[in-house]
């Protein structure tokens, strides 16, 4: 069984002037998505979901992970990365979940970035023109800050009620002007706050 893949929809952003102030180099937020028929959508509650997660899951991370790619130039380009999934009103938000939070799907991005770092992901359900919110962070340092972003766009026809909307986000450089520091700058300051 293969994904029945509707569309593929991208999403491009360059911004060139933050704050009034010309960035010293543009952000490019980059987002990718694939609307799909929902295997499980019309067969009531499936217990099993390994099957269609097996089957579709792969082709998706793969055909996504290449789309984004082309987009960025190189994997090597993409600094900041997150995933994110929506379920149409006749879907489960595990029907999302399952599409996106299982290594058949990330491994494929994951591997044509070189990351170090989970997947940041958003998943929900929702009828058509939902916003995708894909939240970023950097590929290889969880505490940076400066690449905690959101790609965010929608598909005005997507998710329909049996749909699903599998999507990928990229970051090409951080925020610009980044001045709120890191996270390990705050543990310095603040100390262990369970200890």
């Amino acid at each position: 069984m293969q994904p029945a893949i509707r569309k593929i929809v991208t999403y491009t952003e360059n911004t060139l002037i933050e704050g009034g102030k010309a960035a010293p180099r543009p952000m490019r937020l980059i987002g990718v998505a694939a609307v799909l028929t929902n295997p499980w959508a019309g067969r009531g509650f499936t217990d099993d979901l390994s099957p269609e997660i097996r089957a579709c899951a792969p082709v998706l991370g793969e055909t996504l992970t290449r789309e984004i790619i082309a987009i960025a130039g190189s994997g090597d380009a993409i600094e900041g990365y997150g995933k994110a999934a929506i379920c149409g009103t006749s879907g489960e938000i595990e029907h999302a979940s399952a599409m996106i939070h299982t290594l058949h799907f990330g491994n494929h991005y994951r591997r044509a970035v070189a990351a170090k770092t989970y997947l940041a992901f958003t998943n929900l359900r929702g009828g058509p023109n939902t916003p995708i919110m894909i939240p970023l962070m950097d590929k290889n340092d969880e505490g940076r800050r400066s690449h905690y972003l959101t790609v965010h766009f929608q598909i005005g026809d997507a998710p329909a009620p049996d749909e699903l909307v599998v999507a990928l986000g990229a970051s090409i450089g951080g925020r610009p002007h980044h001045r709120i520091g890191d996270r390990y700058h705050d543990l310095k300051e603040v100390g262990d706050l369970h200890g």
